[in-house]
């Protein structure tokens, strides 16, 4: 375990220096909102795209691994629909708590697990975790939106802006441009590649002061039962059931721990804008992604020592 925590030590000492940098005046609420949009909208596109368009995809197994995570997302979500008028009963959970909880137990933070990947794993490291954001973005966020449509807003699924908001992810687009230039074997110019690859570089260590820099610390003080449940399902119930259906797919060596890896992942920062926007429990939300994270720190060098 202690290789594990040594790749990984760097990652989270990032995130805490993006918590510290948060505390003081260097940086106003406007600045980290302009790095977290360049980071969203540049640099990790940059990065999804040079990293899968140089990707041997041959060598990797794309399908097996992707069709692992996707599987582990439904099944995870329709636990949390079985749960769901359990929790109401027992813990008082309302309809958009519920979608708080939806999203922390399915959702993941794509930052750190690339960041993560690439200390562990190297490039394969990286270019798997590529194939995992193409694999579990789209479904995460057609999910969490028809849930808190459903669950916060008490409305009907609406398909048309659904739609819209799956073309319009950044994480979605960069990795089917990058595909589509593997494949189809598109020629990149030197220029082009030096370009791409030295704003791909900026996104690990912009990615991770911004998980940091969104900690809410004092949430998470006095963390509230349903937040200890939702922790639970995501950084060990979620990992186990990855893996499981990744190892009965034949998925083996780097490729299943770097699927356990992603499935093993604290939510995404994203969830708290999307339940801001939606009619979630934004303060639920932000507690959730606090204790996640500082947990993340123990959970995942545990679930991948049990892979070796």
């Amino acid at each position: 375990m202690f290789p594990i925590i040594a790749s990984l030590t760097p990652v989270f000492l990032i995130i805490v220096l993006g918590a510290w940098l948060r505390a003081l005046p260097l940086i106003d609420e406007a600045g980290w909102r302009g790095l977290e949009r360049a980071t969203y909208y540049v640099f990790f596109p940059a990065m999804i795209i040079m990293t899968m368009a140089k990707a041997d995809l041959r060598s990797v197994p794309v399908l097996a691994m992707g069709l692992s995570l996707i599987a582990g997302i439904l099944a995870m979500a329709a636990i949390l629909l079985a749960l769901r008028p359990l929790l109401a009963r027992t813990l008082g959970t309302d309809g958009p708590a519920f979608t708080s909880v939806f999203q922390g137990a399915t959702r993941w933070n794509s930052f750190v697990a690339i960041a993560t990947a690439g200390a562990l794993y190297g490039q394969i490291g990286l270019t798997l975790t590529a194939i995992s954001v193409a694999a579990m973005i789209p479904l995460l966020n057609v999910l969490a939106v028809v849930v808190l449509q459903r669950y916060a807003q008490d409305k009907p699924v609406v398909i048309g802006p659904t739609v819209k908001a799956l073309a319009a992810n950044p994480f979605i687009w960069s990795s089917v441009l990058g595909i589509v230039i593997n494949v189809v074997g598109i020629p990149l110019p030197v220029i082009a590649m030096r370009f791409g690859d030295i704003l791909g570089a900026a996104a690990l260590g912009t990615g991770l002061l911004l998980v940091g820099a969104g900690l809410d610390v004092g949430a998470a003080l006095k963390p509230r039962a349903i937040t200890w449940v939702t922790t639970a399902l995501k950084l060990l119930l979620m990992p186990a059931m990855a893996g499981g259906i990744a190892m009965a797919l034949g998925v083996d060596g780097v490729a299943l721990k770097v699927a356990i890896l992603s499935a093993a992942m604290p939510s995404a920062s994203g969830a708290y804008i999307l339940a801001r926007q939606m009619g979630g429990d934004a303060p639920l939300m932000a507690e959730i992604l606090t204790v996640q994270t500082l947990m993340a720190v123990l959970t995942i060098p545990l679930v991948l020592s049990l892979v070796g």
